[in-house]
């Protein structure tokens, strides 16, 4: 029965905070710590995205930390004390080992509520593209799928969720390590924007170079066209993610509701969160959407 289970996840699917609400999910919050100061990944509430781009724009180094075991057994046993099961959907284990946790808690308490299920499945998607599963999955409970068959269609299908990013400042990529000094002065003073996706193993991997912001947004819209289901007559749902770019995650929406005509409504745009956002830094967009396989 659809109504006999729970959908939960976690911060880093990065909805709204009005989506969370209105929708009723149960969620683990990821943490972070910046400025001496330790911060929940609570949606934007305890800092504004706004806020926290412009300190990373300052200089500020935020450091994540992953929900542990402990965390996740808090969010699903109120769910099995009312007699419903529950069904986890983690954040990529591409980049995260928090699935990991999330199987640990399940584990210990199908010992405690041995007629209840708990089933845990890694998304191999993040950010938007995790939210993006997680809206798809509750569309599926809404229509009357239970517990086995919603299961069973997210992990043959998850790999067919695309994310395409692009950047157009590699100063953070340079702070934490992740390109050279000089690829990232050159990088910027270049405006070469890289593009990257998300794998099938749901790890971020760089595809190509454009030079130009817009070009590479343009290059984002052009791989939706390229992978999307069923083309250019797409018949989906589309999100579009941005770090403190909300300028630019317009011109990409307005680029793709421009060639893709059949969509299932506007697109949402919507913020990266400041734990996937502690990693890109500001200046990231991201397209996701349903196609082919990754």
């Amino acid at each position: 029965m659809a109504d006999s289970y729970v959908i939960t996840c976690c911060s880093t699917a990065d909805m709204p905070a009005s989506y969370m609400e209105a929708h009723s999910i149960p969620y683990a919050r990821f943490h972070f710590r910046m400025d001496g100061r330790e911060y929940e990944d609570d949606l934007g509430a305890s800092i504004s995205f706004e806020e926290f781009y412009k300190k990373i724009d300052e200089g500020a180094m935020p450091t994540t930390a992953q929900v542990n075991p402990e965390q996740y057994r808090a969010l699903f046993e109120p769910i099995l004390a009312e007699g419903k099961d529950v069904l986890h959907l983690a954040l990529s284990s591409g980049i995260s080992g928090s699935v990991g946790s999330a199987r640990i808690a399940a584990q210990t308490l199908s010992e405690k509520y041995p007629d209840r299920r708990i089933e845990v499945i890694d998304s191999l998607c993040a950010s938007v593209g995790y939210g993006l599963l997680v809206d798809t999955a509750l569309e599926r409970q809404a229509a009357g799928e239970d517990l086995s068959a919603l299961s069973a269609w997210i992990t043959e299908n998850r790999t067919r969720l695309h994310h395409w990013f692009t950047t157009s400042d590699l100063t953070h990529f340079r702070r934490g390590g992740r390109v050279s000094a000089s690829a990232a002065f050159f990088g910027n003073m270049l405006n070469i924007c890289p593009i990257m996706q998300v794998s099938r193993a749901g790890t971020l991997i760089p595809q190509e170079k454009c030079r130009g912001t817009k070009k590479s947004l343009r290059e984002l819209k052009d791989r939706m066209v390229l992978h999307a289901q069923e083309g250019a007559a797409y018949p989906g749902k589309c999100f579009v993610g941005h770090s403190a770019r909300p300028e630019e995650a317009r011109y990409l929406a307005n680029l793709i509701e421009e060639a893709f005509p059949q969509l299932a409504g506007k697109i949402l745009i919507t913020s990266i969160g400041t734990v996937i956002g502690s990693h890109t830094g500001p200046g990231t967009v991201v397209v996701v959407f349903w196609g082919d396989e990754r």
